[in-house]
């Protein structure tokens, strides 16, 4: 496997709590990054137009330039473990990871922080990335978040979203009016902050549940093509996090709850395929799809082992959404191949600097371990 890098994405989400145009300046909007940065593939680039290029220039701008990292969800775990496909999923697609049977899957656990060495309360936003090897030899990679929908449609909105999070010189944060004109030019953005903030972040990683938030399509034995969406739904049960005004926290309490779990058992998830309907949006990941539509519970996904990024784990796995077996293909949505471009130039980028260590520590196993290794490629 040729080594790539996942999401390399951000931007802030203020906190819960007042939401209007007229509140931003009293809650102080505080931007965090949530999925991938994006740009224009395929060769319709102009100068002056935006481009993957000037998409990661802005993380680097934002972030700084970390050494070895990605460009955004650069505080991260790796995870192994397996998917047991319980054959229900088979019907919409013909990819060989939905045929009954245990696939074993390489994935990330992060939080959207641009900045590796930041504490984990900078942001609630959380990550999982997973890479599913089938014995037929194709892979399917995927990065989600928990969160239910994408707070902007295109690139060019996320790209201005960027701009308008940038800290102002003079104070060191964003300015409100210019995040003031952006929500008020982009309205799809503000209607999806609002169902983001619908409900509380889950405590941690492990009871939390990731959307992939952008549509795809199934294809079956036939041919038949089917707009879905998909969700690793939490076995563990959802409990929600109290806001904690000015309480110190552990930076790595997140990372630290989790090998706790993990050293407890293995994290379990189900692998939710939510089924669309021809009126269903596909191509604008700002909005949910209706509540009634058909869930297949296509199997259980078990991570049972987590170690630091290094050499041939997670690290060097781009969790690009556009790698897909024969089964699952692309929608219209217009961020699939932005974040498949940008993700290209991140990894290029960080694949030729000097490795710096991972910022999560992770106990080595005890003798009495036996955990899965890790081969991420």
């Amino acid at each position: 496997m040729t080594p790539q890098d996942p999401a390399p994405s951000r931007y802030r989400l203020w906190p819960p709590g007042p939401r209007t145009l007229a509140g931003l300046g009293a809650t102080g909007l505080v931007l965090a990054s949530v999925a991938g940065a994006f740009a224009y593939t395929g060769g319709f680039l102009s100068p002056g137009r935006l481009t993957q290029e000037r998409i990661i220039d802005r993380f680097e701008a934002l972030n700084g330039v970390h050494p070895g990292f990605r460009r955004n969800h650069a505080k991260g775990v790796c995870v192994t473990g397996t998917f047991e496909s319980n054959g229900a999923g088979a019907r919409l697609s013909r990819a060989r990871v939905f045929a009954p049977g245990i696939t074993p899957v390489v994935g990330r656990f992060a939080v959207g922080i641009g900045k590796p060495f930041l504490p984990d309360n900078e942001t609630e936003v959380r990550s999982l990335a997973l890479s599913f090897h089938t014995p037929d030899g194709q892979e399917w990679r995927t990065g989600m978040n928990d969160i239910p929908v994408f707070p902007v449609r295109t690139p060019e909105g996320f790209y201005g979203l960027l701009a308008a999070s940038a800290p102002d010189p003079a104070t060191g944060k964003p300015d409100p009016a210019r995040m003031k004109a952006f929500l008020g030019s982009h309205p799809e953005t503000v209607r999806a902050l609002d169902l983001i903030h619908s409900r509380p972040f889950s405590t941690g990683f492990a009871n939390a549940s990731y959307n992939g938030l952008d549509a795809f399509r199934f294809l079956d034995a036939s041919g038949r093509s089917t707009p879905v969406r998909w969700s690793m739904v939490a076995v563990d049960p959802y409990v929600a996090q109290a806001p904690q005004p000015g309480a110190a926290r552990d930076p790595d309490y997140l990372f630290d709850d989790l090998l706790a779990r993990l050293a407890a058992g293995p994290l379990r998830y189900h692998l939710v395929v939510t089924v669309g309907e021809s009126s269903d949006p596909t191509g604008d990941a700002t909005l949910p799809w209706p509540s009634g539509r058909e869930q297949v519970d296509a199997g259980t996904l078990t991570l049972d082992h987590a170690e630091a990024e290094g050499p041939g784990n997670c690290r060097d796995i781009n969790y690009d959404p556009l790698v897909l077996p024969d089964g699952i293909a692309p929608s219209d949505d217009p961020l699939l191949s932005a974040r498949s471009a940008a993700y290209s130039v991140s990894f290029t980028r960080r694949a030729g600097e000097e490795k710096t260590p991972s910022e999560v520590a992770v106990p080595p196993p005890s003798p009495a371990d036996t955990p899965n290794p890790s081969t991420g490629g």
